[in-house]
This record gives C-alpha cells, structure tokens and sequence, in this order.
C-alpha cells in the first residue's frame, strides 16, 4: 500500500506540473479542447490506457 500512495503522490505531482509551470498556456490549451471531436478524445485515453497497463506490466516483469 505504501507503494501505490508512493506512485500516486509522484503521478499527481508530475501532473500538476505544467499547471504550475504554464498557467496562461494551460487556459489556452484548456479552450481549445472544446474544438476537439468527441472520437480523439476516446482514441487518447484509450491508447493512454493501453500504455500505462504496458509500463505496470513492464514494471512488474523486469523490477
């Protein structure tokens, strides 16, 4: 369990870097999503999941 709370605190950290970093680019950024199609977004997450189950899976292998 400390594990995962170790790797969960390092993902949110990691994400909440350009918010950080870019505030002004991230507004922009964030407006411009709305022109974006439904399907790419779906095609993202779906190939986000894919290699994040790839680097576990990895991880779990060859650590």
């Amino acid at each position: 369990m400390a594990y995962f709370i170790s790797v969960l605190g390092l993902a949110l950290a990691i994400k909440g870097l350009p918010y950080f970093a870019f505030p002004v680019q991230i507004k922009k950024w964030a407006l411009s999503l709305q022109e974006m199609p439904e399907r790419t977004f779906r095609n993202m997450g779906f190939v986000s999941m894919i290699a994040g189950l790839l680097l576990v899976y990895l991880g779990r292998k060859v650590f």
